[in-house]
């Protein structure tokens, strides 16, 4: 198998025609291009997503743990519905001391409590043949009203397709922290470029447009960045999608960042960026409960009848690999790591 994600042949071919029982409480089951799968219990429903626990110890403990809780929260918030409870299994390498853990689980304490999430259960275990980044996986359930679920698959033809944040977020935040000071870049540039850190979440973005505005369909740019969430919202919607390049919102440092390694930001991992189709009559809400909150975005394009994405009214090729941990190791070669940041984990 291919490093990363699987792709969406690889998913319908080996994924989706096993999906265990039937069950008539599923709402919506694995889809790809969606970001959580939802049961309905009662009179609620349950959006629920699983993803790997990944700490990047290169980033120092307090942001490798916060960049861990927000990975693992994100799905599920862009059912529009606030993450409400949490399960965290944690594989972690033997070498572990019980101090580092300590500063890694307050951080998930920390964090989780601020956005009202009990973490409810999970597994805690040193193993052999684990090792980090990866070392686990959490799933998340928001438990809400069904009337403020926005599923996926809702993008219909007239609505407006709005961004957050713009490209190469994750990218050019990842690549800024751990080697812009080595880097032959301005101040400027290296201190914006580690400011796209810090809006690696796209929790805010999915909870304050959907609470704003008629949001039908919401998907976070990760792996191969945005021009691959545009394919996968599209096809989770069966739709088309057709955007204007020069429309979407570039935030400071990344084009500077991305050439500096040789990166099209369009196709890095942009965790933190949030796609999202909105019926015409609430753009201007939503755009500005947005931007009451200090998040960038703007309308990008529109949903169209068909199939695919169209960008500049020309068809957009689908990404097939995406370039963040080729440069992540480049850069290690190029300009070593933040070894005292490393080394933190040692001295806890």
């Amino acid at each position: 198998m291919e490093f990363g994600k699987v792709s969406g042949a690889f998913f319908e071919e080996h994924v989706y025609p096993s999906l265990g029982a039937a069950r008539d409480d599923v709402r919506l089951g694995p889809t790809h291009g969606a970001d959580f799968g939802v049961v309905d219990v009662g009179e609620r429903a349950v959006a629920m997503a699983t993803d790997p626990v990944f700490v990047l110890r290169e980033l120092g403990l307090e942001r490798a743990a916060w960049f861990a809780f927000h990975i693992v929260v994100s799905d599920a918030a862009l059912s529009g519905i606030p993450p409400s409870h949490l399960s965290v299994d944690l594989n972690l390498p033997p070498e572990t001391s019980p101090e580092a853990f300590g500063r890694l689980w307050s951080v998930f304490d920390r964090e989780a409590r601020d956005l009202g999430i009990a973490i409810t259960t999970g597994h805690t275990g040193a193993y052999a043949g684990c090792a980090w980044p990866t070392v686990g996986a959490a799933t998340t359930l928001a438990v809400g009203d069904p009337a403020a679920l926005v599923l996926p698959t809702g993008a219909e033809p007239g609505n407006r397709l709005l961004c957050t944040k713009g490209p190469a977020i994750e990218t050019t935040g990842i690549l800024s922290v751990l080697y812009g000071d080595a880097m032959e870049l301005d101040d400027e540039t290296v201190r914006a470029g580690k400011e796209r850190f810090d809006e690696v979440s796209p929790v805010r973005d999915a909870l304050v447009a959907a609470a704003a505005g008629p949001v039908t369909a919401m998907h976070d740019a990760t792996e191969r960045g945005v021009d691959n969430a545009l394919h996968e919202l599209a096809a989770a919607s069966g739709v088309r999608l057709s955007a204007e390049r020069e429309r979407f919102p570039v935030a400071p440092g990344v084009r500077e960042v991305c050439d500096a390694f040789g990166l099209d930001p369009w196709v890095s991992s942009s965790e933190g960026t949030v796609l999202l189709t909105v019926r015409p009559d609430g753009v201007d809400d939503v755009l500005g409960a947005l931007a009451d909150e200090g998040i960038r975005a703007a309308d990008v394009g529109r949903v169209e009848a068909g199939s695919g994405v169209r960008m500049d009214g020309a068809p957009l090729a689908e990404p097939s690999r995406d370039p963040l941990w080729d440069a992540y190791e480049r850069g290690k070669e190029e300009y070593g790591v933040q070894t005292a940041w490393a080394e933190e984990w040692d001295a806890a």
